[in-house]
């Protein structure tokens, strides 16, 4: 028969193994690959970090407000054109409308046509029973402190992302910066997901995708306060090693004029974070990945960092 001492210690090394969550030996790594090219202007998206895995099959996406945020007394997120070229890409015109798609006394999901886009790509959105086609904005806004708050939005035609916190405290509102892909990417002209179909679920504030190379996704609003935004998002079968499973996308100019700075990642069983400017990083294989500034920016200055992580193979 155990001793009162041998099952305490028991319990207790049981206590530990459960606070301490997986082993390392538990946790996927994935391939991040920089594919930034340098630029002057700041109204382009010239950071590409890529993510690549032939295992992946869900990871979490978090924004989160800048480690500065409370400092912030002058927000600037007006454009800046300044040495920039930017040359018509429109493939797609459209007669510009606006759909409510889905709301509540707290939620809201709002559909947007625009004038031009870069892909003709046309998309059918779903909540429910209803289908809408031709969207190529989504945005699912929360009501927060007397008024609604845009928190996420998807790009229907090319499958970019953007996501926010709620505005801490002392601010009113926040900018956006970085963008996000899931599922398999491709290029042509710039990295996009071709989606052929999105699913709305209210009840569990998720969007299915279906993608043209194969394959589907959910992508979860998971948690959602004045720290961060977290997202859930799980792939029915790995994108092949030969493209990416998801990226971001950002702009830097210099570290006083970017959206992403600073990139930091954690290697599997690592015993510490390395850590490095954008433009200096080359590859590395990451079982977690923040990217963001540790200073103010000029451009879109309270706009949230993007850290990605629990990356899991089922």
């Amino acid at each position: 028969m155990r001793s009162s001492g041998d099952i305490k210690q028991a319990l207790t090394a049981l206590v530990m193994v459960v606070l301490a969550g997986p082993s390392s030996a538990d946790e996927l790594a994935v391939d991040v690959v920089n594919a930034s090219e340098p630029t002057l202007c700041a109204e382009t998206d010239n950071v590409y970090l890529k993510l690549i895995s032939g295992e992946a099959r869900g990871l979490t996406i978090e924004a989160v407000h800048p480690a500065y945020a409370g400092t912030i007394a002058v927000d600037n997120a007006a454009p800046d054109f300044r040495d920039c070229d930017m040359a018509p890409d429109h493939e797609s015109r459209a007669a510009p409308r606006r759909v409510t798609l889905w709301e509540t006394e707290e939620w809201q999901l709002v559909g947007h046509t625009v004038a031009t886009f870069w892909r003709p790509n046309v998309v059918p959105v779903r909540v429910d029973d209803r289908v809408e086609t031709g969207l190529h904005l989504i945005q699912l806004w929360h009501r927060f402190r007397e008024r609604a708050e845009e928190v996420l939005v998807l790009y229907p035609a090319d499958g970019y992302w953007r996501a926010r916190p709620l505005p801490p405290a002392h601010l009113r509102w926040t900018a956006y910066g970085s963008s996000f892909l899931v599922g398999p990417v491709e290029t042509a002209g710039r990295p996009f997901v071709d989606i052929t179909e999105v699913r709305f679920d209210p009840a569990k504030k998720s969007f299915g995708l279906t993608f043209a190379r194969g394959g589907a996704a959910t992508v979860r609003l998971k948690e959602i306060d004045q720290e961060h935004i977290v997202l859930d998002v799980a792939l029915d079968q790995p994108v092949t090693a030969d493209r990416p499973f998801a990226g971001l996308r950002s702009m830097y100019v210099t570290q006083a004029n970017a959206d992403v700075a600073q990139i930091t990642w954690r290697g599997r069983g690592g015993r510490a974070w390395h850590e490095t400017p954008v433009m200096s990083f080359d590859r590395a294989s990451a079982v977690e990945l923040w990217a963001g500034r540790i200073v103010p920016s000029r451009h879109n200055t309270s706009a949230p960092d993007m850290v990605f992580r629990e990356f899991r193979a089922r």
